[in-house]
């Protein structure tokens, strides 16, 4: 059985790594701040002090990190991953970041005869803590192959997209996908507890037929309840958002709902703590614009 290395034990990637333990695999972990992997270690991971420790006892290494910059660090700086790879090793970086970056750092990869893919991951928290993520994958196809099984601990959809980038560029899409849901979902709650609907009766009734989404399944039931905990923060939307605009510029695409989703959480962070909370917080924003609260 592979050799699991796991690096990044934030909200999404503590979970995950779970799942793959409890699957078996024996599993080295590291996290910047150690105590977040003191559970994983009670269970049988081994605590590593670097990412090239990981690396080098490993044959597939997975990170979920914040941001491009993390990931190249991580990677690619000092007792990185880099540091640790040898032919035949699997890098699977499941963080949500640039594409033109991941096929970047893909090809410094290859350098030390290792693969990587990119394996961004949709459904939140409550995906990644019930082992129903779905998840995209970008890069060479035997190397996916390969990872499947480990995949399916985690995830309940897991589609290989084509080459290195493909991942991102579809979690790319994900994203404006899953806002301008959201935003919509938000507008009608505030549509219909103005007109004096009871919000739980309501997303009940809409859930049945064509308005249903997992936005409004996993999110409207919060906000109904005023629940704005983080399952995926403002913040990381924001800098999601900077990674689709840059893309849509580059393509020269027109974004009008990217732009408002831009709009809409720059307005939620600007709060105090605000970057902290989760996506649906954009309903504050939404509730200060409009000068009423559901």
């Amino acid at each position: 059985m592979e050799r699991i290395g796991f690096i990044g034990l934030g909200i999404m990637g503590k979970p995950m790594a779970g799942h793959i333990l409890k699957a078996g695999y024996p599993m080295y972990v590291y996290n910047r701040s150690k105590e977040k992997a003191a559970e994983l270690v009670e269970g049988g991971a081994v605590s590593a002090s670097t990412p090239a420790e990981v690396a080098k006892a490993c044959d597939i290494i997975i990170t979920i990190v914040s941001d491009t910059p993390d990931v190249e660090a991580v990677l690619f700086g000092e007792n990185g991953v880099a540091e640790g790879l040898s032919p035949g090793k699997i890098v699977v970086d499941m963080s949500t970041i640039s594409a033109d970056a991941t096929r970047g750092f893909a090809k410094r990869v290859a350098e030390k005869g290792a693969t990587m893919l990119d394996a961004p991951v949709s459904g939140g928290d409550i995906g990644a803590i019930n082992a129903k993520l779905t998840i995209m994958v970008g890069g060479d196809e035997s190397a996916f192959n390969k990872c499947v099984p480990v995949f399916q601990t985690m995830g309940t959809k897991i589609t290989y997209m084509g080459p290195s980038g493909a991942g991102q560029a579809t979690k790319m899409a994900n994203q404006v996908m899953v806002v301008s849901c959201l935003a919509g979902i938000c507008e009608g709650l505030m549509l219909a507890s103005k007109e004096g609907i009871d919000l739980n009766s309501l997303i009940d009734v809409v859930s049945g037929g064509a308005g249903a989404s997992a936005q409004l399944t996993l999110n409207g039931p919060k906000m109904a309840r005023r629940d704005f905990s983080p399952g995926f923060m403002i913040d990381l939307a924001v800098k999601d958002f900077g990674i689709v605009q840059q893309a849509q510029k580059s393509h020269k695409l027109a974004a009008p709902f990217t732009a408002l989703a831009v709009q809409l959480f720059a307005a939620a962070q600007s709060e105090e703590g605000g970057g902290k909370l989760g996506t649906q917080a954009i309903l504050k924003a939404l509730e200060r614009m409009s000068n009423y609260q559901i």
